[in-house]
């Protein structure tokens, strides 16, 4: 036979009061043990919410690739306090005298466009790059090749890499 409290750990979590509509006699000590694991249901339910909220302020974006395919830029979105960050890396695969470059665009809450620009010349080392983009409605990358002083061509299209709202 089953004890009282073995009976009410499985309905702690509708609650005590759907317990004792049933007809079942609840003793004050399997009373604390359901208040007890209907704490414990909800601090766990209130984790998995939090670890929800904290992976869905960061979106993924790339590989994005020249047209060559010898340079290429892969990052995240982050939304921080103070609006968002588009972060990531650039690689260069080229040959002698070569650069990749990396463009980030994106269009302000104010309807106005910035953009920043990262190179690396480093065929060995990537290239971490950070861009404080503030509140915006939308952002775009670009990778071209390049010498060290500017942008030459062989450039991707433009990667919508986050817009508001989807």
């Amino acid at each position: 036979m089953r004890s009282a409290a073995r009976l009410l750990l499985p309905l702690a979590a509708t609650g005590l009061s759907a317990a004792l509509s049933v007809g079942l006699a609840a003793a004050p000590a399997s009373a604390a043990t359901a208040a007890t694991s209907a704490t414990a249901a909800t601090s766990a339910t209130a984790a998995s919410t939090a670890s929800a909220v904290s992976a869905a302020e960061t979106w993924k974006w790339g590989p994005t690739a020249s047209s060559d395919y010898k340079g290429w830029a892969s990052g995240s979105v982050r939304s921080t306090s103070s609006g968002l960050r588009v972060a990531g890396d650039l690689y260069d695969a080229g040959g002698a005298r070569t650069c990749s470059w990396v463009t980030i665009k994106w269009l302000t809450d104010h309807g106005r466009y910035r953009t920043a620009t990262f190179r690396n010349c480093s065929q060995s080392t990537p290239r971490a790059f950070k861009v404080n983009a503030g509140y915006m409605l939308l952002a775009k990358a670009r990778v071209c090749r390049g010498t060290a002083t500017r942008v030459t061509g062989r450039c991707s299209r433009w990667e919508r890499v986050w817009t508001q709202g989807g």
